[in-house]
């Protein structure tokens, strides 16, 4: 049986870590809002782009940008976005095990495939692996700004222009609500227009929008630009994303040492009551011996 004060020690240990978890909460709590304020704002701005983009590239022929060709290859390049601090929950597993099945998948049906990380969870993961590591992006998470994504996106769209993979993908966690993080597999490049006619060309069916100058000078002008907002608003996702669960799980740790320190506490009485009940035994016999 355990003795009175390593029960009391596990106690204060338990309702140590409790103020940590409680803290950590707090925190989290307080990032998330602004992640999420941040994607709000960005997500309507980034899907009206993805809606001009697809108009473009439904009237323009694929042969008029690198970055909307599609090539015969095999080489896949898949980005993996991850947090870089843990204690967020299955947030990071959820990414990582669908990134392995997509890969595992890819590389049955022949592809060549490597992996760009964004995050030091998927680094310290990948570099136990056998897949190949294109790029390592740490830190991005501290103070994730737009200078991030100008400079991933720029990187991206350059390795793919010179030919240094055919297709890329990117799995993340999309940020649904405070409850819900949704693990997202997205085709990076090269881009895909938001509908296809039924004889397998682009020409463009929906409502029409006017340009000016032509579509391929605005093309040439808005494909860098949109990717890099995409990468930007995949950013938001996994940021405001992370912090919900981490928050999530805070709260659930939380509680889960709250009730943790009730059972010890009760364990920790009913020992004590059983010592002293005994302790009262041994002076009621050594009276009655004494008689």
């Amino acid at each position: 049986m355990a003795s009175l004060q390593s029960l009391r020690r596990k106690i204060a240990s338990v309702k140590n870590t409790q103020k940590i978890t409680k803290a950590m909460q707090m925190v989290a709590a307080s990032k998330f809002k602004r992640a999420q304020d941040r994607i709000l704002a960005a997500r309507p701005y980034a899907l009206e782009m993805r809606e001009v983009i697809g108009s473009l590239s439904q009237r323009a022929s694929r042969a008029s940008h690198p970055l909307l060709q599609r090539r015969e290859g095999n080489t896949i390049v898949l980005g993996v976005v991850t947090s870089d601090r843990g204690l967020c929950g299955a947030f990071n597993a959820n990414i990582l095990r669908r990134a392995v099945e997509f890969l595992e998948e890819q590389s049955q049906q022949g592809k060549q495939v490597s992996v760009s990380l964004i995050g030091r969870k998927s680094i310290d993961f990948f570099r136990r692996r056998d897949w190949p590591i294109r790029k390592e992006r740490p830190g991005v998470f501290d103070r994730l700004s737009f200078e991030h994504a100008l400079e991933i996106g720029q990187n991206v769209v350059t390795d793919y222009q010179e030919g240094a993979f055919d297709v890329g993908y990117v799995v993340y966690n999309q940020f649904k609500s405070v409850m819900q993080q949704e693990v997202t597999v997205e085709k990076w490049l090269p881009i895909e227009p938001l509908y296809e006619s039924s004889e397998g060309d682009n020409r463009y069916t929906g409502g029409g929008y006017l340009y000016e100058p032509d579509e391929k000078e605005l093309l040439e002008t808005l494909l860098p630009k949109y990717f890099e907002i995409q990468t930007y608003r995949i950013l938001l996702e996994s940021a405001a994303a992370e912090q919900a669960a981490r928050m999530t799980a805070m709260d659930g740790a939380t509680r889960n040492a709250g009730e943790l320190i009730k059972k010890v506490t009760l364990f920790y009485n009913k020992t004590r009551q059983t010592a002293i009940t005994k302790e009262l035994m041994d002076i009621v016999g050594g009276a009655e011996a004494l008689k």
